[in-house]
């Protein structure tokens, strides 16, 4: 077979592991093949083109609903292939990884661990800068197992770090002798050991305990490109929420949307609440912010925000998003991306304006409960949640809008959710429009969820207020990245005779 059309299916196998099903941990499995598919290249520039075929394969089908995504957007078909850029720029970012990691490894066994390690490490620069994408985490495919429960330890890559291991012990043993001899096994053993852990680990944890906190959360139905033209059902949404949030259960808590109300005020009277707003409760609050300038001029920034308000619809605490959304909430390099932005505004009919990230997320207070709210895309950035918890938040809630994604988007967005309430042993609230609403306990487990329907729906929810602090949550994901060096340095030391 032909080294790209290789490439491309050793990355659809491994994007096939995508999602949450019983076979997902196999994922170390395909990763194996790319790793030996890879190292066995003649140069570092062979084991680059190779590794940029297996990229676009590996985001291609992971990201699929990107496609259908800029479809609904656009309105016209062929312009879903734009989506192609996006996998060819990741897998340029592929690229050079391998490049750099075959090019410090001496041997094609050094070879297999230092792309193991620097698969890892790649994985985390994703995560960072304002143009971070995350989407694709080898740790997800972890979910379905009890060794996902190794994320309060080291957060989702300590899964990676799993994965990469193993994938690299198996490939190690391969390309070293080509039989099972006792010596190239011997990192398969060490592998198979930190399985065993792993599994153990999560088979031991147990539901965290504390009080109750009855919470009402919704799944709507609402057009996200009318939403986001400020359609006029935007009012006839609010009503069916509120109608629907009303007779709830004593002590409830209601929970909103993103985006569910928005700023309607003028620079000269700033919104301090949220008339008709059935508190007490939390909801996604957006629009515009002016900042007064001199001469009696404004400028205009737009916000997304998550919101607590009192009875009264009063606002009481506030706390933005910490990630907008890359060319979607922020629009970088304009003066060459300007005519594709143009095209954009004319279809979705309003301007595209960037919003600044919130480095500092807060937790919103109500009621002496501290809620660690975050919004949508920021559910994919373990470090958000982490810093929520660590200042005492003892619950999360993620109001999101899940209609732009399609297809498994919104499951797999789902599943990053889960792995946060993991990380942080807290329990999850999502209220959302066209995704997963409802409650995921400290384990990650579903407890009470609603999926899909084209009607408004409800549920009453009671997750536990917890307290305390993850390893993970104290230390971050350097014990995941100290362990993805090693597997570098180890390659870059080996010595052994190429093959």
């Amino acid at each position: 077979m032909p080294t790209p059309a290789t490439g491309l299916l050793l990355g659809l196998l491994l994007a096939a592991c995508g999602l949450p099903l019983p076979w997902s941990a196999l994922s170390f499995i395909p990763l194996t093949l790319i790793l030996v598919f890879t190292a066995r290249a003649d140069t570092p520039r062979h084991a680059a083109g190779r590794a940029f075929w297996v990229g676009f394969g590996y985001f291609g089908l992971h990201l699929w609903w990107l496609g259908a995504f800029l479809v609904n957007l656009l309105g016209f078909p062929p312009l879903g292939a734009a989506a192609a850029l996006l996998f060819a720029l990741e897998g340029a970012f592929l690229v050079i990884t391998a490049f750099l990691a075959t090019s410090v490894a001496r041997t094609r066994t050094g070879r297999i661990w230092t792309l193991a390690g620097a698969w890892v490490i790649l994985e985390w620069l994703r995560f960072l800068g304002p143009l971070a994408f995350p989407w694709p985490t080898l740790g997800y495919t972890l979910l379905p197992t009890p060794a996902i429960q190794i994320a309060d330890l080291g957060g989702v890559l300590l899964g990676s770090v799993l994965i990469s291991f193993t994938a690299a012990s198996l490939a190690h043993a391969w390309t070293e002798r080509g039989q099972w001899g006792r010596r190239p096994l011997a990192p398969a053993l060490l592998a198979a050991i930190a399985w065993a852990a792993a599994l153990g680990y999560g088979l031991t944890r147990t539901p965290g305990t504390g009080p109750e906190q009855p919470m009402r959360v919704m799944r709507v139905t609402f057009d996200v490109f009318a939403r986001a033209s400020n359609s006029s059902d935007a009012i006839a949404e609010f009503e069916a929420q509120r109608a629907a949030s009303l007779n709830r259960p004593q002590g409830s808590v209601v929970v909103w949307s993103e985006s569910a109300t928005r700023n309607q005020s003028t620079p000269a009277q700033p919104r301090t609440a949220i008339p008709g707003f059935p508190g007490p409760g939390i909801t996604g609050y957006s629009g515009a912010q002016f900042t007064p300038l001199p001469n009696n001029q404004y400028r205009t920034e737009e916000f997304n925000t998550v919101t607590t308000l009192d009875t009264a619809g009063r606002i009481q605490s506030v706390n933005a998003k910490a990630q907008p959304v890359p060319f979607g909430e922020l629009f970088p390099l304009r003066p060459i991306l300007n005519p594709i932005y143009g095209l954009l505004e004319r279809n979705l009919g309003f301007t595209l304006g960037s919003m600044p990230r919130n480095l500092t997320p807060t937790p919103l207070s109500l009621n002496g409960v501290l809620y660690g709210a975050y919004i949508c895309y920021d559910s994919v950035f373990p470090r958000v949640a982490r810093a929520l918890a660590a200042q005492g938040a003892q619950v999360l809630v993620n109001p999101s809008n899940d209609g732009w994604y399609q297809g498994w988007g919104v499951q797999q967005h789902f599943s990053m959710g889960r792995v946060r309430a993991i990380e942080t042993r807290r329990w999850l609230v999502r209220s959302v429009n066209n995704g997963v609403a409802g409650a995921v306990n400290d384990l990650g487990q579903p407890v009470q969820i609603v999926e899909s329907g084209d009607e408004l729906q409800v549920l009453d929810v009671r997750p536990r207020l917890l307290t305390g602090t993850t390893l993970y949550v104290r230390l971050g994901d350097w014990p995941a990245l100290v362990l993805a060096l090693s597997m570098v340095v180890y390659g870059m030391t080996r010595r052994e005779r190429m093959l």
